[in-house]
């Protein structure tokens, strides 16, 4: 039998599968932010409240995820761990800790355990300073998968030819343009040529 407890937490899993909060997700599906919220799953006088069939289906749809892998979050087995290389956000610029693909290589990572993204060159920055607020803070640590597709809507970590590192969200990409929508109001948006992007990778996982 399907559990209150079960439902949510396979939304939860979801919405870190994306990198996002319960609150980003609802937002991504087109809901109201508050949707997932965890104050809204219980009602003032101690019921359970569960989800809508419609926006757990929202949700799948804004993750591009398939109903039987959804299933298989719902499942109440523990998660695996994965160790996967850290780096400091601010240290990523630097020369010497990624090859020409965007894959983690050379000395001066750190190792951390998370829970598994399925992609054995994963690896976790942490983030420095208020420049990506309110979606990632000081010390928040985000998972970066170079082998997973990426969407429009995802969060992206960027590196430049010039040797900038950011994390903005892909608007647009097409053969002439890359467009990237900040993730704080008060820095602007960017817009480069493929010629410009030395690499793009998603990000599959904050700890938020």
């Amino acid at each position: 039998m399907l559990t209150h407890d079960q439902i949510w937490t396979a939304l939860d899993r979801l919405a870190e599968r994306a990198g996002l909060s319960p609150s980003g997700l609802a937002k991504r599906s087109g809901l109201d932010p508050t949707t997932f919220n965890k104050s809204k799953r219980i009602t003032n006088d101690g019921r359970e409240r569960w989800p809508s069939t419609e926006s757990v289906a929202k949700a799948l749809a804004a993750t591009n995820t398939a109903i039987d892998s959804f299933v298989q979050l719902i499942d109440n087995r523990a998660r695996t761990v994965q160790s996967v290389p850290l780096l400091g956000f601010a240290q990523a610029g630097s020369g010497g800790y990624f090859d020409d693909g965007g894959f983690p290589v050379g000395k001066g990572w750190d190792e951390v355990g998370l829970p598994s993204v399925n992609d054995e060159h994963a690896y976790a920055l942490e983030i420095s300073g208020d420049s990506m607020k309110p979606a990632y803070r000081d010390g928040d640590v985000i998972v970066v998968s170079p082998g997973t597709p990426i969407r429009r809507g995802d969060r992206v970590v960027v590196k430049t030819t010039d040797g900038e590192v950011m994390v903005k969200e892909l608007k647009r990409r097409t053969t002439k343009i890359v467009e990237l929508q900040s993730l704080n109001p008060s820095h602007p948006d960017r817009t480069l040529s493929p010629a410009e992007v030395e690499w793009i990778a998603r990000i599959v996982w904050a700890s938020q």
